[in-house]
């Protein structure tokens, strides 16, 4: 079945140029053009599209009001930002509401990769498996409060890093949780953040605002006991993950915002193990006891008892949080890179890598040193030798674990 895409623009011969543009895509999407964002709610009103893509800068109604609408009233959509606009404020609006923000001018291919990798996102989490095992559960992660009031604070034009640090030390035990890793040896830093303000400066507003959901759901299950099973473990996995994807990053030379997706990723790759240990702790306990007797990973016990694994499961619902379309891809995929829509090396590759590099360098030895690695999926990108590189990379990141949140 065609994908049904909307572009919304106010200027015409935009939506012209996109419409000639995108022609040879007649074949894969169903499009549609509108001038305005009312239009586009009119048009949703009575029509499904899988995707809608908006420019920013809009009269009466502009594209990040436009997309916050659409993210409540039809939150299954995918939504995007194409604009020529790199206005700050404005793309603050965006976040939280927006899936990914492209800038003009925009090769076709580009909008075509984006619309592709969202929609495969999209359509690799909506199984009955996943939907079922969601519904049964009764414990949740909740999207803390501190991390609405972020959102809420983004997307006002007079939001300062003081008033985004001024929303965190509401929270002090978050505050704690923050100021305690971000000064760890995990971050690098060579002197020592003593305020969310520096921490948001320093971390950055989307590292922050992950470490705030990261935080929480390990918080809202501490409660959970099943032999075998440690949360202080995991936690600590995350954080090495996380610090080692964007480390991987930053040595293949991608920029700032590609290395903060990779360890956002990182942080919450196993965000769906705590939400099964949590809901189904005897099930659980089963997939702990089969990694022990039958020397499988957690990914292949999970598929056996439950009929789907961690990261289809944590993919799923950080999804439906509206976090960027590489940063859902590399949780939903990080076992299973190959399955990505696009080969090329993206914050998959890199959390994939990382959770794998990670898990050797607690592995006994002699154990293979490609464990885990999907050997073949980095041959096909040209990155089969770079994990020698990678691999002395984790050696000399000097790590300091924290406790579990």
């Amino acid at each position: 079945m065609k994908k049904r895409i909307l572009f919304v623009d106010d200027e015409d011969l935009i939506l012209q140029g996109l419409q000639r543009m995108l022609r040879p895509m007649r074949d894969e999407w169903e499009m549609e053009f509108l001038d305005g964002g009312a239009k586009a709610l009119g048009r949703m009103a009575v029509a499904h599209f899988d995707v809608v893509v908006s420019d920013m800068r809009m009269p009466g109604m502009n594209g990040a009001e436009l997309l916050n609408r659409v993210m409540k009233q039809y939150p299954k959509t995918v939504r995007l930002i194409l604009s020529g606009h790199a206005d700050k404020d404005l793309i603050l609006k965006c976040v939280g509401s927006t899936h990914q923000f492209l800038s003009k001018p925009c090769e076709p291919e580009s909008i075509r990769s984006t619309i592709l990798r969202a929609s495969a996102n999209e359509n690799s989490l909506q199984n009955d498996t996943i939907k079922r095992l969601v519904g049964q559960m009764d414990r949740l992660p909740s999207i803390p409060s501190l991390y609405v009031e972020l959102v809420e604070a983004l997307q006002d034009p007079e939001a300062s890093l003081e008033t985004i640090g001024a929303i965190v030390e509401q929270d002090i035990g978050m505050t704690a949780q923050i100021l305690k890793l971000v000064n760890s040896a995990f971050f690098g830093l060579r002197r020592q953040i003593s305020s969310p303000v520096e921490a948001a400066n320093y971390l950055g507003l989307d590292t922050l605002r992950s470490l705030v959901l990261s935080i929480n759901a390990f918080s809202q299950f501490d409660a959970v006991k099943i032999d075998g099973f440690s949360l202080a473990q995991l936690w600590t996995h995350s954080m090495e993950t996380g610090a080692v994807a964007k480390a991987i990053a930053q040595m293949e030379d991608a920029d700032r915002k590609f290395a903060d997706e990779a360890f956002v990723a990182g942080l919450l790759h196993d965000t769906g193990k705590l939400v099964l240990a949590a809901n189904f702790s005897e099930q659980y306990a089963q997939v702990v006891s089969l990694m022990q007797s039958d020397a499988l990973d957690a990914s292949k016990a999970e598929q056996r008892v439950f009929g789907a694994t961690h990261a289809s499961v944590g993919g799923y619902l950080l999804g439906l949080w509206g976090l960027p379309v590489p940063v859902v891809e590399a949780i939903a995929l990080h076992h299973e890179p190959a399955r990505a829509p696009e080969k090329i090396f993206s914050p998959l590759t890199a959390v994939h890598a990382a959770d794998a590099l990670v898990h050797q360098s607690a592995a006994p030895a002699g154990a293979a040193p490609d464990l885990g690695l999907d050997t073949d999926y980095l041959a096909a990108l040209g990155l089969a030798s770079h994990t020698a590189v990678w691999r002395e990379g984790l050696q000399n990141l000097n790590t300091v674990t924290p406790q579990a949140a």
